[in-house]
């Protein structure tokens, strides 16, 4: 029989090593952080050419045609369309993300007799669904097929595989990729018109995605009285207009000048404008609406001023006026710093359509031409009647109505910044290295589980010692610590 002391030490190394046995689970478990919960998605950008040599053949002597944007669609960089304001949702857990994204592309070549084209091809709202490391890039596609002229209007047609090899979406708040391989699917050659076979590669894609925390839920709001017929059309019977924007983006191919190698130069906004990357958004300052006439007159705020090799455009002051189905933008122009010529009729457009629907008047992408007055304003880069970019309106006649939101680019992803290195200390330690596991977890955090475990079984280590030794003496025996 062991002595009374000595079965103390073992009640005791018993429970040290249930101690350890429920440690150790817990202590080679992952040190993953708690689930996040899925974020959404909320403003940014899809880069691509689609198929660089698909331009090329469009708007080359063979086809002898063009593309136009729609939708809020920009260029940007050499042969590279962006796509706008991502919306949808993304796990950060998994790394699982789905973003739609606004604007299209419209080419057309081969004209016809008959002023048709044989080459008919719109591509728009592409949808990117990633999982794991591939993807899929949807879109809408109105097409005419080759030979027959049918044409096929398809939603989300899946015209791209993606290929994110290497890439991990998890953890993130800015999602931000760059060069995704693309491979054109068996639905997008059909979808494509038979240009091109299943599996030839396309451009790569770049896309950027903002993601915020779900929204808690708001109260419900408190029923509001029915207004009197007199106090619902108060504001509209007037025609004063309570809000309104016009949003214009001069012209695309004077936009990629501005920028290019010739003029090597930029735009700015200010006064109030904004910039939506393919438009710029000018606020109403003032003015009246009369839908029933058909006419409008409104000022608006805020510049934009083009600058570059040889160059120097200033655009401010603009002013719409509508009657008889036509519309004319005027703008005071101020060229090379000098004094501006005030109210200078720079397009005209097609207005016709203008009831108000929910409290708003939209006119949206209207098409637009160049004045004589407009295109002296551009120093001769374009004779008159030459089609600028589509002018959009909208008036909000009373103050509950909402104009169509501006194209959300997302914010700029933040360049990773290298760590300055600290000064050297001759005669310190080496500092220990903090890795990261595969998955992200700190090592050290892995680190600290497993020196607790190294401690307990130490203890016991010491204890089973002290046991057996004071068997082997037959008498009980307390130690200092050691």
């Amino acid at each position: 029989m062991l002595p009374r002391s000595p079965r103390r030490h073992v009640r005791a190394l018993r429970a040290l090593f249930a101690l350890l046995s429920l440690a150790l689970p817990l202590v080679l478990l992952p040190g993953h952080p708690a689930q996040a919960a899925e974020r959404t998605v909320a403003g940014g950008r899809l880069d691509w050419g689609i198929k660089t040599s698909f331009q090329t053949y469009v708007t080359g002597p063979i086809a002898n045609g063009a593309y136009q944007l729609t939708g809020g669609a920009a260029t940007v960089g050499e042969n590279q369309f962006r796509f706008h304001s991502a919306s949808g949702g993304y796990d950060p857990d998994t790394g699982a993300f789905e973003a739609g994204y606004g604007g299209g592309v419209h080419f057309t070549g081969h004209q016809k007799d008959d002023g048709s084209h044989e080459l008919d091809l719109t591509i728009s709202n592409p949808t990117v669904r990633i999982a794991g490391d591939s993807g899929t890039l949807h879109a809408d596609m109105r097409s005419k097929e080759r030979g027959t002229g049918v044409v096929t209007e398809t939603a989300q047609v899946p015209l791209a595989d993606l290929d994110l090899t290497g890439v991990d979406l998890r953890g993130g708040t800015v999602i931000a990729v760059t060069g995704i391989p693309a491979t054109l699917t068996a639905e997008g050659a059909t979808a494509f018109a038979g240009y091109y076979r299943a599996g030839d590669a396309l451009d790569p894609v770049t896309l950027t995605a903002d993601t915020e925390a779900p929204a808690e839920p708001e109260p419900e709001p408190e029923p509001e009285p029915e207004p009197s017929d007199a106090a619902a059309d108060g504001d509209a019977a007037d025609g004063a207009i309570a809000d309104g924007a016009v949003d214009w983006g001069v012209r695309r191919t004077f936009r990629e000048y501005v920028t290019g190698p010739i003029a090597d130069g930029s735009w700015q906004v200010a006064d109030g404008a904004q910039d939506g990357g393919a438009l710029f958004r000018f606020p109403a300052a003032s003015g009246t609406a009369d839908p029933e006439r058909g006419t409008v007159e409104a000022e608006f705020t805020g510049t934009v001023r083009f600058t570059g090799s040889g160059l120097d455009l200033t655009l401010g002051g603009f002013t719409v006026t509508v009657a008889d189905g036509e519309g004319t933008l005027a703008a005071d122009v101020t060229t090379d710093g000098g004094e501006p010529a005030a109210d200078r009729p720079l397009i005209t457009f097609e207005a016709t359509g203008l009831a108000p629907r929910d409290g708003l008047i939209l006119l949206n992408e209207a098409p637009a031409e160049l004045t004589e007055e407009g295109a002296a304003a551009f120093g001769g880069l374009y004779p008159p009647g030459t089609a600028m970019d589509p002018v959009t309106l909208a008036f909000a006649l009373d103050g509950d109505a909402e104009l169509p939101p501006l194209p959300d680019l997302g914010s700029e992803p933040a360049a990773a910044e290298e760590p300055e290195p600290e000064p050297e200390d001759p005669t310190a330690e080496p500092a220990a290295a903090k890795p990261t596991d595969d998955d992200g977890t700190p090592t050290t955090l892995i680190a600290t589980g497993t020196g607790v475990l190294l401690a307990l079984a130490a203890a016991a280590y010491v204890l089973l010692r002290r046991t057996r030794r004071a068997q082997h003496n037959g008498t009980p025996k307390e130690t200092d610590p050691s």
